[in-house]
């Protein structure tokens, strides 16, 4: 095995896991009976913990790809990269100072972050033209270096940890809000 097939088999599957949990965690605020599970709790009441491990796996992953690698970055690749590496110190200094207030930072960033990796992600599909296709001095915002079990691409990965954080900080935000009700 590669490191390339490494790698990307090992970002195929965090995604995969990424994708579930926020699913899981979305349907969970429906839902009484899941939003009361301790699946659910945990992700709740350890949210910094979850959006710093997952943003800090979002950014090794991107560096992994970028400078070992050697894939080159698109231009909407930076912008999600702009979004997704504040979030590894915020979450870390939030949760060293358990300082509360920061989850709607760390929520507005992933979900900005999010929705620039979705965009990306349908471009690369083709449902949509990508504005940086012709720009001379990055690749191409619609070139595909990965593509892993079908649908995992690189900006399916930055989605599902974008998807992931904000999902736990929006949960945890909302414990947060009934608390103080």
């Amino acid at each position: 095995m590669t490191l390339v097939s490494f790698v990307n088999s090992l970002w195929g599957i965090l995604t995969i896991v990424a994708n579930v949990i926020a699913v899981y965690l979305l349907v969970a605020q429906f839902s009484l009976g899941l939003r009361q599970s301790s699946f659910a709790r945990f992700f709740r009441d350890h949210s910094f913990l979850v959006s710093f491990i997952a943003s800090g796996l979002a950014m090794a992953g991107s560096l992994t790809y970028s400078d070992v690698i050697g894939y080159a970055p698109c231009v909407l690749c930076w912008f999600q990269r702009i979004c997704m590496y504040p979030l590894v110190l915020i979450m870390g200094l939030a949760m060293f100072r358990k300082d509360q207030n920061i989850k709607i930072y760390g929520l507005v960033l992933s979900i900005i972050g999010g929705l620039i990796a979705l965009y990306h992600y349908v471009g690369q599909l083709g449902y949509t033209a990508l504005p940086c296709s012709a720009l001379g001095y990055s690749v191409s915002c619609s070139q595909q270096f990965v593509l892993e079990y079908g649908y995992i691409t690189i900006p399916m990965m930055a989605f599902s940890a974008f998807a992931l954080i904000a999902t736990t900080l929006g949960i945890s935000l909302r414990k947060d809000e009934q608390t103080n009700a």
